[in-house]
């Protein structure tokens, strides 16, 4: 970016310059008058807000590390300090004065120089972000010290009389921000040397901590970018004259202008007319709204697979370079597109598309009796023409085709098109335009449009791509409302090719339930590392007895042989042992992945119908196996708990807070009874869980082989886990009786299926070391036994698991 033709830019705007609605004499034409509302003098660049957010995440971010990583953060601070101290002290008092010093004036020299040049505006606002950051880092800092978690303002103070945020540092800091000081490079190397000198000073003195001025940095970051947004900068948008001027850099002769309703993307629109009663569209790409709408952007790219995201945000040489691309692929595959007449550079902050102008209206302008099945094919033949030639649009609403006088169909805002597309985004295409029109004339009419330009055999193709979430915004707040738009559709095509067999394709990478399970996953991850901090790591796979470690090796392995045996006595069809203990291993290692109750049975499921077990039979045996999994366990925890005898019973009595946690999630269980519409999502789930389970049973029971394997399997398998915990209880001395310990792994295993986190991470430590240590066996050696566990029956299996899965799908057999 040219920062002086900026300056100069803004310097205009700030004196109140107008360049917008002022003739420019054109060379043998006379005046033209660009007519065109008034551009304001400031905006609100969305960039500044996206930057502001990302400060206060960092910050936040920031603050959670330093509380994980207390230990490391104490000694950064200690060699930071001694290294510091070791400066001789001529050193040391120079950079406190130059640093000091430096800090003050390079601010007002830049306030200087800014004033000189006119630009008091950008001053102003550099002081109101300093003021700003000076009550903010007070009050914080205050809050902190009175109130504040101990732990962090140990770390920010170190325990002595300092501030935890700097108030000289965070002013400048947000004023050089403010000021957008960082686009101006010599001015930036001067404030970044005063920072330095003026931190280096501090440390050596010992008034700021490492984590101090981490965290002054950041708020003064926030600082300038939230007033940045508030206050608004400058605008440097180029008029309409400047538009005029780049046509004529072009060889165009313009003889009026105007500007027109935006874009569907929100760029500047303008119709110019040309010598000889000819007319021109011209887009204007303006730099600042690049970063428009990101946030959206962004969460989409984070949720959907990559085939089918888009660049969040893009250059504006890469936005224009890539609308150009796609309009001349368009023209030259015979689509009806208006044509590109040439592209051209509006100065630093802007980029233009001439078109030569159709008179055409959206055809969201048009109402439902409009939409005859003339129309509604020409509509599927300019898709069809397009995806002839590998080019998918990626935006087909109502705002993107137009129609004109002679009801012609042109497809416009090809900026988010797609060139040597892949077959998904072609049949994403098909499933837009699909849903949108039949939001207008219904998915009969839609459905049979496509059919007579596109054939059955490509609908059927795109079927699996009609999820809202592949859909455009309004269309999905549209089959959001008539939720019986899209199942009408796939009904539609169904109807027209029966026998189609479709593969289901999964666009989203994140839904709701995984980003949940993140988060869960996140707070189980904490409370496994506050455990782990009272554990040295090393020490627990040195002191173990490496006998007993070798027992719990050997019952976690057998382990995967129990639950082959199971799955194989739940399933009348034979199974080799071999393939389906492999299947077992490639479980644990979707465990990483996915909650520990949920990744077993979709593998399970898909292995069996690999070897030709029927979709719906592989679901009931899978079922059937997790119902009977489900109450031999809790026949067995009541058997090893009524074994544990009465002196045991004391000390399992739960505490006021486990207590408390009960009540709750009994009283959330009949919340869920009462509520209708919970009642019937929790019915439905469990009646397509367990629908023909019972079939299943009774062929179970009809087999005495299989029997045997069903009931023996699934006591072998809590046998081997319950073995492999009283071995890693054993390997670290601890006493414990095995029916206690039985009792503590089948509870904590519950625990971990409940909890929606990858195989339980958290959530089963935490339950086995407690139960472990009401079972009496000292806190230390239960969390050593249990993290011994861990490794045994989670971590170690994970790399043969991936090398069971990888082959598993090599031969086909996943």
């Amino acid at each position: 970016m040219d920062t002086e033709c900026e300056d100069r830019t803004e310097s205009l705007v700030v004196r109140g310059i107008k360049e917008q609605d002022i003739t420019l004499d054109t060379p043998g034409q006379g005046a033209v008058l660009v007519v065109e509302p008034l551009l304001p003098q400031r905006i609100r660049r969305p960039s500044d807000a996206l930057r502001f957010l990302l400060t206060l995440l960092g910050l936040a971010a920031v603050i959670l590390m330093a509380l994980a990583l207390q230990r490391t953060l104490n000694g950064l601070e200690t060699d930071v300090q001694a290294g510091t101290g070791r400066a001789p002290e001529v050193l040391s008092a120079a950079a406190g004065l130059l640093g000091g010093v430096a800090v003050l004036i390079v601010p007002v020299a830049f306030a200087v120089e800014r004033v000189f040049h006119r630009d008091g505006m950008r001053v102003t606002q550099g002081l109101i972000a300093a003021i700003l950051a000076l009550l903010v880092s007070y009050v914080l800092g205050e809050s902190l010290i009175h109130s504040g978690p101990a732990d962090l303002v140990q770390l920010l103070t170190g325990g002595r009389e300092v501030e935890p945020l700097n108030t000289v540092l965070t002013p400048a800091i947000a004023y050089a921000t403010a000021v957008r000081m960082g686009r101006r490079p010599h001015w930036r190397a001067l404030m970044w040397v005063a920072l330095a000198l003026d931190v280096f000073a501090l440390f050596t003195a010992t008034k700021v901590t490492a984590l101090g001025v981490i965290m002054t940095y950041v708020v003064g970051l926030a600082v300038g970018f939230g007033t940045l947004y508030g206050i608004g900068s400058a605008n440097t948008r180029p008029p309409g004259s400047a538009v005029l001027a780049a046509l004529r850099r072009l060889g165009f002769a313009p003889v009026s202008a105007r500007r027109v309703e935006d874009d569907s993307s929100g760029s500047r629109r303008y119709l110019v007319g040309l010598v000889g009663d000819q007319r021109i569209d011209v887009t204007v790409l303006d730099r600042d709204r690049q970063v428009a709408g990101v946030l959206y952007r962004l969460w989409r790219r984070f949720l959907l697979n990559n085939e089918t995201r888009r660049r969040a945000i893009r250059s504006l040489r890469a936005e224009l370079e890539r609308e150009a691309l796609m309009a001349y692929a368009a023209q030259a595959a015979g689509v009806r597109l208006p044509r590109l007449l040439g592209t051209s550079e509006v100065g630093t902050e802007a980029a233009l598309l001439a078109y030569e102008h159709v008179d055409t209206r959206p055809v969201s302008d048009l109402q439902d009796e409009d939409f005859d099945d003339e129309l509604l094919e020409r509509m599927w033949e300019q898709v069809r023409l397009l995806h002839a030639h590998r080019l998918a649009h990626r935006h087909l609403t109502g705002e993107s085709i137009h129609v004109d006088t002679q009801r012609n169909v042109y497809l416009v805002d090809a900026r988010s098109g797609e060139i040597a597309a892949g077959d998904l985004l072609l049949r994403l295409d098909i499933a837009q335009l699909l849903a949108y029109l039949g939001t207008r004339v219904g998915a009969e009419r839609s459905v049979g449009a496509a059919a007579k330009v596109l054939g059955e055999n490509t609908l059927a193709g795109a079927m699996p791509l009609l999820q809202r979430i592949a859909l455009s915004r309004d269309t999905r707040t549209a089959a959001r409302r008539d939720r019986k738009l899209l199942p009408a559709i796939r009904e539609q095509i169904v109807a027209l090719k029966p026998q189609v067999e479709v593969e289901e394709v999964r666009l989203e990478r994140f839904r709701p339930r995984t980003l949940v399970t993140i988060i869960v996953s996140a707070l189980g991850a904490y409370l496994l590392l506050t455990q782990l901090s009272r554990v040295n790591l090393i020490t627990v796979l040195t002191t173990a007895n490496w006998a007993w470690s070798g027992v719990a090796l050997v019952a976690s392995a057998l382990s995967y042989v129990a639950a082959a045996i199971l799955l194989r006595g739940f399933v009348p069809e034979p199974l080799p042992l071999g393939r389906t203990v492999l299947a077992q291993l490639a479980a644990s290692f979707v465990k990483l992945v996915a909650p520990a109750a949920v990744g077993g049975v979709a593998l399970n499921t898909r292995y069996l119908q690999k070897r030709g077990v029927p979709p719906a039979a592989a679901v009931t045996s899978v079922g059937a196996s997790q119902l009977i999994g489900l109450a031999m366990h809790i026949m067995l925890l009541l058997l090893f708990g009524y074994l544990t005898g009465t002196q045991a019973a004391p000390s399992l009595t739960p505490s006021r807070g486990l207590l408390v946690v009960l009540l709750g999630v009994a009283v959330l269980f009949l919340i869920v009874l009462a509520v209708g519409p919970l009642r019937r999502l929790l019915t439905t789930r469990l009646r397509a869980m367990f629908s023909g389970v019972i079939p299943r049973l009774l062929d179970v029971v009809q087999s005495p082989k299989k029997m045997v394997e069903a009931v023996g399997g699934t006591l072998l398998l809590t046998l081997s886990f319950v073995i492999c915990l009283q071995a890693c209880v054993q390997a670290f001395g601890g006493e414990a009786s095995f029916t206690a310990v039985a009792v503590v792994f089948l509870a904590g295993n519950a625990i971990g299926s409940a909890a929606p986190t990858p195989g339980g991470l958290g959530a089963v430590e935490y339950a086995l070391s407690l139960g472990l240590q009401v079972a009496g066996v000292p806190g230390p050696i239960a969390t050593s036994a249990v993290l011994l566990f861990r490794l045994m029956t989670f971590w170690l299996p994970v790399l043969p698991g991936w090398a069971s899965f990888a082959y598993l799908q090599r031969q086909n057999a996943l």
